[in-house]
């Protein structure tokens, strides 16, 4: 097999499976059904590429092939009549059915339909968190299992029982609407925003940026904004992901390295992407009661997208804001970030005792970025020995290796 089109191949398919998957879930109505038959299109794709070529749209070759094996299966059932009629419409050289009154809640998109099918109430929310990144996001299971720390076992279990159950309940692949709508937002936002952290900083691969994971969650997000105006939160998750995005062009060097925030050209910021995200947040700040986690996450954003330079940042407002994040959402990360920020706002000795408090927490026992902050606030205070010795146990427990090749680098000048 030639490596050309095996190469555009894992590519092709790692960003297009989940809109495959999607699109053929919309057909057969099972979102395990949908995930096999992609599949098989990807295998039909490793026989035939190599032999005729990589296709001039790959994604829509996946896409044809994968819908063609649904069409397949649904002839098969003996249900076939009643479901041809609800699909015709998708099948090709079928006469095309009249089109319904558009439903003014309705959304046409099947991506979107994913998220809310996976993030079912009869699942846990740890279930509908794995399936959704593994269908949605495309992550792969160690990846899943490094966003949400816990092991690879539990990852892979959770997905088979989620896809079970969903087929065993005949879950309607849909979105809801009223009460059941509002049960599932939490879930929904959760996976949309892990789905954005694991395009923005990869936890594994050669790439340090997955710009196609990012793109997706923050459509998905606008998209929820637009259905639900009055929920503070989707407001707040969106502005977060706009000003995060805001950054893209200038957290990568031309190689592709990592560029830390203090060190990017902040000219290379998205400004009409900061203008939205501000948008979003006034609409956040519009709604009634304390602000909710992702609220307070897009403050803290804005704080880094409307300062003029690193210095300048309003960092005793940032670490106020980790601090009522803490009390809202408390978490070991939470802690770890305002640490961070007390760091800015106080100096590095009184950050170093909240990073060193957080030392015998579980969750964060292989979590790549307590050494590498520990690393900095001890860099800062000229222990470079202990520096350095943070800096590489970093980069032995990170799996992304420009993040890596960085966190070695800071070693070295640490030692320098």
């Amino acid at each position: 097999m030639e490596p050309q089109p095996t190469a555009a191949l894992e590519t092709v398919f790692r960003l297009e499976s989940p809109r495959v998957i999607a699109g053929v879930a919309r057909l057969v109505r099972d979102v395990g059904i949908a995930e096999e038959l992609t599949q098989d299109a990807l295998v039909a794709a490793l026989e035939q590429w190599p032999r005729d070529g990589v296709p001039d749209n790959p994604g829509a070759w996946l896409m044809v092939t994968a819908r063609r094996r649904a069409v397949d299966l649904i002839r098969r059932r003996e249900t076939y009549a009643r479901k041809l009629a609800e699909i015709g419409r998708d099948l090709p050289a079928s006469t095309p059915a009249p089109e319904e009154p558009a439903d003014p809640e309705d959304i046409d998109d099947d991506l979107l339909r994913l998220v809310f099918t996976a993030c079912h109430p009869v699942l846990s929310a740890e279930a509908r968190i794995a399936l959704t990144l593994r269908l949605l996001g495309g992550l792969t299971v160690p990846e899943i299992a490094r966003a949400c720390l816990v092991p690879e076992p539990t990852v892979a279990q959770r997905i088979v029982r989620a896809k079970r159950t969903l087929a065993r309940k005949n879950i309607d692949f849909e979105v809801p609407y009223g009460p059941d709508r509002a049960a599932r937002l939490g879930s929904v936002l959760e996976v949309i925003y892990l789905i954005f952290n694991e395009g923005y900083a990869a936890t594994a691969g050669d790439d340090w940026l997955r710009p196609a994971l990012c793109e997706d969650a923050l459509r998905l997000a606008r998209v929820l904004s637009a259905l639900m105006p009055k929920e503070p939160e989707v407001h707040g998750l969106t502005a977060l992901l706009e000003f995060q995005s805001s950054r893209a062009a200038a957290r990568t060097g031309p190689d592709g390295e990592p560029v830390l925030l203090q060190d990017q050209n902040r000219h290379r910021w998205d400004r009409l992407l900061i203008a939205r995200g501000i948008t979003a947040l006034d609409h956040a700040h519009a709604g009634s009661g304390a602000p909710g986690p992702y609220v307070l996450q897009a403050a803290i954003a804005a704080c880094h997208a409307t300062a003029y330079s690193y210095e300048e940042t309003d960092w005793a407002r940032i670490a106020t804001l980790y601090g009522l994040l803490a009390a809202r959402a408390p978490s070991p990360v939470v802690e770890l970030n305002r640490a961070v920020a007390v760091s800015m706002a106080e100096g590095p000795a009184p950050a170093l005792a909240l990073v060193d408090a957080l030392a015998a927490e579980p969750a964060l026992r292989d979590y790549h970025l307590l050494p590498s902050v520990r690393g900095d606030l001890l860099l800062r205070l000229d222990r470079t020995a202990e520096a350095r010795a943070e800096f590489e146990r970093a980069a032995s427990l990170t799996r992304n290796a420009p993040e890596r090749a960085l966190l070695l680098r800071r070693a070295r000048e640490a030692a320098g």
